[in-house]
């Protein structure tokens, strides 16, 4: 190599460095600009505002909350309260029972009858008694 290609080479690799530095120098800037705005937006920020709202907003959760508990209670003395025996609920236990038996039945009848009717469909079974038509259109009795 040439002392002036030498020359060219090094005054090149000087302007890579000259342009990197600039260009970290850019960012800096730019990451220290988003900083800045944050911490702005920060002090401008009226933390007795912000507080004022979240105090608001635990207010309505407590108010919520002593609402469903209350409708609990009244749940719960409304069931504590009931006078039901052991032999009652025995009762209702077997009714339901019975009940869900019976639809259990009816279902599988429902799904027999379909099965039955599906296998007449499937016999092809043709009317024997009474009258049939020849492919010409006329009547002849079916002697079956």
């Amino acid at each position: 190599m040439s002392s002036s290609e030498k020359d060219r080479e090094r005054l090149k690799e000087e302007y890579k460095d000259h342009y990197r530095k600039i260009r970290e120098t850019k960012e800096k800037f730019r990451r220290a600009g988003m900083v800045q705005n944050v911490n702005q937006a920060l002090q401008r920020m009226n933390s007795d505002e912000l507080l004022s709202s979240v105090d608001h907003f635990l207010g309505n959760v407590r108010d919520k909350m002593s609402h469903i508990e209350a409708k609990i209670d009244v749940a719960m003395d409304d069931f504590m309260s009931r006078d039901t025996t052991t032999e009652e609920l025995d009762e209702e236990l077997k009714r339901e029972k019975a009940r869900n038996t019976l639809k259990k039945i009816k279902r599988e009848m429902g799904l027999l009858y379909s099965d039955i009717e599906k296998q007449a469909r499937e016999l092809n079974t043709s009317k024997t008694v009474g009258t049939a038509r020849d492919a010409d259109g006329s009547e002849e009795a079916n002697e079956n």
